[in-house]
């Protein structure tokens, strides 16, 4: 963090400190709400929870050599007392940004957010120093969490941007303002908070439309609802697509085993890019993440390199390993939406393998009535995609075996029954994708991902 005295970080937080707190002691080090975590120069965020009061952990966290505990009610030793921890954290990420000298990026779209955060992340560090959102921790409390890491070296400061509903994103945007924001696309996701893809649509633009003058909206031309947000944002535009016409494009693209080659096409030329990233979806990530890096006046050789050079950060994210055994795993089982389940089922249908493609499949959530709809559809993107057999895990799921005429298809009740089916099914040389919204298909993913362990 930018180091200030703890009489500073207090006022900042409107906050009071204890007797036990020296004043004069400076915070040099960020905000830890995980007690294990806290370290020397930091401050620990003590959050109550229904399983464990951060409290209990205060007097672990000054031995490990935090300089004061952020608390909600008394504790033994230097603390900070606020009346809500999370928005004395906001306070405090708030003065940082302001104070840092760092250019900000905030990404936010219904797909591809934390893969294309990571994607300019890497990108911005071979610019220099540089701080990313950490996995997807998206929300209130990790994104002004992600703010307090910013130290006075700082020049890039890459934000990922979620909602799940109207406000949300111009809550976050508040905290650490963007001078860059990309919208990758509008889909079909957490209708249990927008309710319809026009709402959707409507929370994702208010990223460009809080955008000052002097920044810059960088804009899927592919997708007409993220396009049309170039009417509504004071901000200059930078467009990137395949398919229309667009500032920073793709063009001679060859999909290789999965992973894509293409020419990188910008205002200022060409070069060529060969992706470490499966799927046609990540051409798209890497267009929006060269738009960025454009606008930050990469040079375009290096940002090509740079490109072909970066690979996936984030866990179950199209992590593709291969078994001592043959069998191909491709892991993207951290979430799941129609366009994400989509983008996976049609990588899947594209990967070389020897054997047969399977597809384990868990339930999409928050699509409400939309559900069987979605389901069913995927069910025909995979047959369509040339998946072999299909494994539907899961109460909700039954349409896709529905919508998959023609291929063979099995709904099992859970995971452990989507595992024991693999085991009688899975030959070497197989390719096989996991995917389903957080948690449902992870104990699957594992139990491979266990078995490649055991072997080596």
């Amino acid at each position: 963090m930018i180091p200030m005295s703890l009489a500073q970080v207090a006022a900042v937080m409107d906050g009071k400190l204890s007797e036990s707190a020296d004043p004069d002691a400076v915070v040099t080090g960020g905000v830890e709400y995980d007690s294990r975590k806290a370290g020397p120069g930091g401050l620990f965020l003590a959050i109550p929870g229904d399983k464990v009061d951060g409290h209990d952990f205060a007097e672990k966290a000054a031995a490990q050599g935090a300089v004061a505990t952020v608390a909600t009610r008394p504790i033994d030793g230097p603390a900070i007392y606020v009346d809500n921890g999370i928005d004395a954290l906001t306070r405090l990420a708030k003065h940082v940004a302001a104070a840092s000298r760092a250019r900000i990026i905030g990404v936010t779209g219904s797909n591809g957010k934390t893969s294309t955060k990571d994607l300019i992340g890497q990108l911005c560090a071979r610019l220099g120093p540089t701080v990313a959102t950490e996995g997807n921790f998206n929300n209130e409390l990790g994104h002004p969490y992600t703010v307090c890491r910013v130290e006075p070296d700082t020049e890039y400061l890459v934000l990922e941007l979620a909602a799940r509903g109207i406000g949300h994103i111009t809550q976050l945007c508040e905290i650490a303002p963007p001078e860059i924001g990309a919208v990758l696309n509008v889909g079909i996701s957490h209708l249990d908070g927008f309710g319809d893809i026009e709402t959707t649509a409507r929370a994702k633009s208010e990223l460009p439309r809080f955008l000052a003058a002097e920044g810059t909206a960088v804009l899927n031309a592919d997708d007409p609802r993220v396009a049309r947000m170039a009417e509504a944002t004071r901000a200059g535009v930078t467009t990137f697509g395949i398919e229309q016409p667009a500032d920073v494009t793709a063009a001679d693209l060859e999909p290789g085993d999965g992973r894509y080659a293409f020419t990188l096409r910008t205002p200022g030329g060409s070069a060529r890019v060969r992706l470490r990233l499966y799927g046609l979806h990540h051409v798209y990530n890497a267009l929006a993440a060269a738009a960025v890096l454009w606008r930050l006046d990469a040079p375009l050789d290096a940002l090509a390199e740079w490109l072909s050079e970066s690979g996936r950060l984030s866990e179950r994210r199209m992590d593709v390993f291969t078994r001592p055994d043959g069998t191909t795993v491709i892991d993207d089982s951290y979430n799941a939406n129609p366009a994400s389940m989509g983008a996976a089922v049609r990588t899947l249908g594209q990967l070389p393998t020897e054997g047969r493609r399977i597809a384990v499949l868990g339930l999409m959530a928050d699509l409400e009535e939309q559900s069987e709809t979605c389901h069913r559809r995927l069910g025909e993107q995979a047959r369509d995609a040339g998946i072999d057999e299909i494994i539907a895990v899961g109460d909700g799921t039954e349409p896709i075996v529905d919508g998959a005429d023609g291929v063979t298809a099995t709904h099992v009740p859970d995971q452990a029954a989507a595992i024991a089916l693999l085991r009688s099914r899975l030959r070497p040389g197989d390719a096989v994708l996991v995917k389903g919204s957080r948690y449902r298909t992870w104990d699957v993913a594992d139990h491979l991902r266990a078995k490649e362990d055991k072997d080596q």
